[in-house]
C-alpha cells in the first residue's frame, strides 16, 4: 500500500547476454512492466514479453540487485527487508579486505526476494526470443583471453588424448611500446593440468618413494618382532638359568 506507493518508480535493469558477452543497462518507470519481477527471489525466471515487443520470447534469470542505499541483495535471506548479518571473509555481499581469519562483521544486506526498494537489478538471458534487442543479440564481443585449463582446450576444440594441446592454445597479440614499432608480441596462457614427461617422471618418483616407505616398514616391523622374540628368550633362559642355580642352592644345603 503506502509503502509500495513510497518506494515504487524508476529501476534499472542490467541485462547480460552470455553468448555474446554484451551489457547493457535499461531504465524502466512503468510500475506494470516492473510488477513481473516483484514478489520473485534470486535465481528466479521471468518471461520478458511484458516489457516490450521486441522482448517477446525472452526467458530472464534474476542474479542479483542492489536496494537505494546501494546494499546488495543475499540469496537465502527470506525477506525484501533489510538484515543486519554476521558474516565471514569470503560470504557472499562480504569481501573481507583487512578481515583476520576467524573474524566477522555484522552487515546490513538487502534480502533476495524483489521489491520496490530495489534499484538495480542484474538480470541475464537465458533464452533468447524471435527479435534482436539492441545492444544484446545483435553484435558479440570476442573473449579477450581463451581457455587456460588442458581440459578446457581440448573440449573448446574437440581434441583427443592424443593431440598435443600446446599447438592449440589461444595466443593474443600485445602491440609494442612505442608508436612506430614494427614487432609484435604475442602472449599465450600457461596450460594448467598438462601432463607433460617431468610430472609423470615426479609421479613415478612419488610413487616409488612410498612404496619404499612400505618396504622399509615391513623390514623394520620384521627386525623388531625378531628382536623382541630374542629378548623374550633371553629372559626366559635366564630366568631359567636362576631357577636351577636355586635348586642347586637348595640341594646343597638339604646335603650339608
Amino acid at each position: 500500500g503506502a509503502n509500495a506507493t513510497r518506494g515504487g518508480g524508476a529501476m534499472k535493469l542490467n541485462i547480460a547476454n552470455p553468448a555474446t558477452g554484451c551489457q547493457k543497462m535499461v531504465d524502466i518507470d512503468d510500475d506494470k512492466k516492473l510488477g513481473i519481477f516483484m514478489e520473485k527471489r534470486l535465481a528466479a525466471e521471468v518471461e520478458a514479453d511484458l516489457l516490450g515487443d521486441e522482448w517477446a520470447g525472452y526467458t530472464l534469470k534474476i542474479m542479483g540487485g542492489q536496494d537505494k542505499q546501494g546494499f546488495p541483495m543475499k540469496q537465502g535471506v527470506l525477506t525484501k527487508d533489510r538484515v543486519r548479518l554476521m558474516l565471514a571473509k569470503g560470504e557472499q555481499c562480504c569481501r573481507g579486505y583487512g578481515m583476520r581469519k576467524g573474524e566477522r562483521y555484522r552487515k546490513s544486506v538487502r534480502g533476495c526476494i524483489v521489491g520496490h526498494n530495489i534499484a538495480v537489478l542484474h538480470l541475464v538471458i537465458t533464452k533468447k526470443g524471435a527479435a534482436e534487442v539492441e545492444g544484446l543479440t545483435d553484435n558479440a564481443i570476442p573473449r579477450r583471453l581463451g581457455p587456460k585449463r588442458a581440459s578446457k582446450i581440448r573440449k573448446l576444440f574437440n581434441l583427443d588424448k592424443a593431440d598435443d594441446v600446446r599447438k592449440f592454445v589461444i595466443r593474443r597479440e600485445v602491440p609494442g611500446k612505442e608508436e612506430g614499432a614494427p614487432r609484435r608480441a604475442s602472449k599465450a596462457p600457461k596450460i594448467q593440468r598438462l601432463v607433460t614427461p617431468v610430472r609423470l617422471q615426479r609421479k613415478r618418483r612419488r610413487l616409488a618413494i612410498k612404496k619404499a616407505r612400505q618396504v622399509k616398514a615391513k623390514v623394520e616391523d620384521a627386525e623388531y618382532k625378531k628382536l623382541l622374540a630374542m629378548r623374550a628368550k633371553e629372559a626366559k633362559e635366564k630366568k631359567a638359568e636362576k631357577a636351577s642355580q636355586r635348586r642347586s642352592q637348595r640341594d646343597s644345603a638339604r646335603g650339608d
